[in-house]
C-alpha cells in the first residue's frame, strides 16, 4: 500500500491569467512582507536597548502583514474560541507554509522551529527577526533547549510548536510527538504554565482536490507557493482554539500530548 506522502499531487496547470494573478498577488505580498521586515528590524533596534526580551512593540508588525498578506490572497479567515491569556504554550496542527500567515494573523506567538530552517534562504531571515526559537533533534541538548524555553516564557513570550515534527496534505493530523512537551514540565514552570490545542483547518476552493494547500513529501516550495498566489477563487481557512489545560494536571508529557493530540484530530475530523 502506498504511502500517503508518497502520493504526487495533481499536475501543476496555471492558466496565462493565473499567471498575472500570481505575479501581481506575489509582487504586492514580497513588498509587504520585507518591507515589514526592514520596519521591524529599525523598530527592534529601539525596543532591544529598552525592553530586551519582552517586544511589546514589533510583534504588531508581525500580525498586521500577516493579516494583509491573507488579505491579498483573497483567503477567508474564520476563528472560534479565544487566544489564552494565561502564561503557557499552543500546540497546532500543522498542514503547510500557510500556518504561519494565518497563526501570526490571530494572535502574538513565537514559533519553535527546526534547526535547519535558520539556513533556509529568506524564510530563515523572517523567523529569525520575529523570534522563532529553533531547536536540534538531539537529547543531548535537551538541557540547554529547557532553558531557552523558560527563559522566553518567563519574558512573557507564548510560544508555539507543531508537534507532528513535519506538514502534511491538510486533510489529516499525524500522531503528534510528545519529546518538546518534556520543556513544560520543568519545576520553574509545571505549576504555573497551560497548554493550548489549536486546530488549523484548511478548506479547498470548490472543485479543487481536498489537499490544495497541503504541503507534504518531496513538493517544491515555489511551486506550491505559485499555485497558491494563482488560485482565482480561494477556499478558507478555520482556527479553532480551544481550552487551555494546566500542565501540572496531566501525570507526564505523554499524558499531556495524547490529549492535546486528540482534541485537535478530533475536531479536525468533524470538520471536514
Amino acid at each position: 500500500m502506498t504511502a500517503w506522502q508518497e502520493i504526487p499531487p495533481p499536475a501543476l496547470k496555471i492558466t496565462p491569467l493565473g499567471w498575472l494573478r500570481a505575479l501581481w498577488r506575489g509582487s504586492l505580498i514580497g513588498l509587504l512582507t520585507y518591507g515589514g521586515l526592514a520596519l521591524l528590524l529599525l523598530v527592534r533596534l529601539v525596543e532591544w536597548p529598552l525592553c530586551g526580551q519582552s517586544r511589546p512593540v514589533t510583534p504588531h508588525i508581525t500580525r498586521f502583514v500577516c493579516r494583509s498578506a491573507l488579505r491579498i490572497l483573497r483567503l477567508p479567515l474564520v476563528v472560534q474560541g479565544r487566544p489564552m491569556a494565561r502564561p503557557g504554550a499552543i500546540v497546532a496542527n500543522h498542514s503547510g507554509w500557510l500556518d504561519i500567515f494565518v497563526l501570526n494573523a490571530v494572535q502574538t506567538i513565537y514559533f519553535v522551529a527546526k534547526a535547519e530552517v535558520a539556513a533556509w534562504p529568506m524564510i530563515g531571515w523572517l523567523a529569525r527577526a520575529t523570534g522563532t526559537i529553533f531547536i536540534a533533534r538531539k537529547g543531548t541538548e535537551a538541557k540547554q533547549q529547557q532553558d531557552i524555553f523558560e527563559s522566553r516564557l518567563q519574558a512573557g513570550h507564548r510560544l508555539l510548536f507543531f508537534p507532528e515534527g513535519t506538514s502534511t496534505d491538510a486533510i489529516r493530523v499525524l500522531p503528534f510527538k510528545s519529546t518538546l512537551f518534556e520543556a513544560f514540565f520543568a519545576p520553574a514552570l509545571v505549576r504555573i504554565m497551560h497548554i493550548q490545542p489549536v486546530t488549523v483547518i484548511f478548506h479547498a476552493p470548490d472543485g479543487e482536490d481536498p489537499r490544495h494547500y497541503g504541503w507534504w513529501g518531496d513538493m517544491n516550495f515555489a511551486s506550491h507557493l505559485l499555485k497558491t498566489l494563482a488560485t482565482a477563487r480561494q477556499g478558507r481557512v478555520e482556527v479553532i482554539f480551544h481550552p487551555e489545560v494546566p500542565v501540572d494536571a496531566f501525570e507526564n508529557r505523554k499524558a499531556l500530548s495524547q490529549h492535546c493530540e486528540r482534541v485537535i484530530r478530533t475536531t479536525h475530523v468533524n470538520a471536514a
